[in-house]
């Protein structure tokens, strides 16, 4: 915790030499806006050169602040041999509308503990049960093991006797990518598919390059070097562009109605902006919430982002919308 402390004090002095010297990086952040990409992109300068294990280690220190964690139940149960998390709002009846949610990390680092506010706070506004599945990862596990769990999770819960119709799948960054994949797997199978899907900031194409990957460097805390990295950790010999990790390869066809919220000013904007293009040309039904301003997967830290609570709001709206039976 110390370690991370110094960490993010050496961020916050940057951002505040910065915007002495030349404002905010973006001229609608706010210093709080400004800082939470700041502290992200330093806590991943840091892993280069210490490895995923440290990432993995320093994910685990950061501190639970948001007090939504009171208002809400969490529960660790197996999917099919996969550890997952229930999370339920406290003191309501059970929810029957379920969202079956994948967390980031670009398949190497994340976990359900790590996403734990933005779940809770999807749970208690959209009044839905959460199942985040905590999926198999790379180095230790290559593809198509993290593709594998997904699906087995989706399965689960449909073998449970969930109507398809309550379930939503969801995900941030890789895991919004993990989500287009069990749609395209449950499809393929013919297993009956979800109401809809959201993905938050998916990562549809590891292998692009131009555009926002160099136009928005300086307003993201990823880039290119450290995307290939994670890619290459987790698919192996494996090409990257492979559908069930490159979404925009991907015939969309059949999927159900998607709600895609982005960043602006992300590096992985032009392909999420692809993709959306690529669902609507494929006939689905595709709800676009591009943000200007913002970085990737910023509705992470609400706690210290003020654009958060408001994305967030969008997302639960969408299900409360798409996706039957609440408690």
């Amino acid at each position: 915790m110390v370690e991370l402390l110094a960490i993010s004090s050496r961020a916050l002095v940057r951002v505040l030499v910065s915007r002495v010297r030349r404002g905010p990086r973006r001229p609608g952040w706010s210093l709080a806006t400004e800082f939470g990409c700041a502290w992200v992109q330093a806590i991943l300068a840091e892993s280069r050169s210490r490895g995923i294990p440290w990432l993995r280690a320093a994910e685990r220190r950061l501190p639970r602040t948001d007090r939504v964690l009171r208002r809400v139940v969490f529960e660790t149960t197996e999917l099919a041999g996969v550890r997952a998390v229930w999370c339920r709002p406290a003191g309501r009846p059970e929810p029957r509308r379920t969202l079956l949610y994948f967390h980031g990390g670009g398949y190497v680092t994340g976990s359900p503990e790590g996403h734990s506010e933005l779940i809770a706070h999807l749970a208690l506004e959209s009044e839905a049960r959460v199942l985040a599945p905590d999926y198999r990862l790379g180095p230790e596990h290559v593809f198509p093991a993290a593709q594998e769990d997904a699906i087995a999770a989706y399965r689960s819960l449909l073998d449970s006797g969930v109507d398809p119709g309550q379930i939503a799948l969801g995900g941030d960054s890789a895991g919004g990518g993990l989500a287009v994949a069990t749609l395209l797997q449950a499809r393929n199978a013919g297993d009956p598919l979800p109401a809809a899907a959201l993905l938050v900031c998916p990562w549809t194409d590891p292998t692009a390059v131009g555009g926002s990957m160099d136009e928005n460097v300086s307003s993201d805390y990823l880039d290119r070097e450290l995307l290939s990295a994670w890619i290459h950790t987790y698919m192996g010999e494996v090409d990257p562009a492979h559908p069930l990790v490159a979404a925009v390869h991907a015939d969309l066809a059949g999927l159900p109605p998607l709600m895609v919220l982005w960043g602006g000013a992300e590096v992985l904007r032009d392909q999420i902006r692809r993709f959306v293009a690529r669902a609507r040309a494929a006939g689905v039904d595709v709800t676009a919430d591009e943000w200007a301003d913002m970085y990737h997967d910023w509705v992470l830290a609400r706690a210290l982002v003020p654009e958060a609570a408001p994305a967030t709001a969008r997302l639960a709206d969408f299900l409360r919308r798409r996706v039957k039976g609440s408690a």
